[in-house]
């Protein structure tokens, strides 16, 4: 965790929506933003595919994960075991 505090790797964390591919999990984002015309703050989510090597997540846990390189098209994050 040093190393990637040390670098200013970005750094997310979600709930697992899915864990039915092989060696990924689909993790879902909330963030709450404010509406770009009316003002009043409203949570936006967005999914992101992260590589799980082990395949330990499963759905419903809370996941921490970091940018790193590509494993395929969509897959450009890997998770944080702790």
């Amino acid at each position: 965790m040093n190393e990637l505090t040390a670098k200013k790797i970005r750094t997310m964390s979600g709930t697992v929506v899915s864990a039915k591919m092989d060696k990924t999990i689909v993790v879902k984002v909330v963030t709450n933003k404010a509406h770009p015309f009316y003002g009043k703050r409203v949570n936006w989510s967005k999914k992101y595919k992260v590589h799980d090597p082990e395949n330990k997540f499963q759905t419903g846990d809370e996941v921490q994960f970091f940018e790193s390189r590509p494993f395929s098209k969509d897959k450009k994050w890997q998770v944080i075991y702790q």
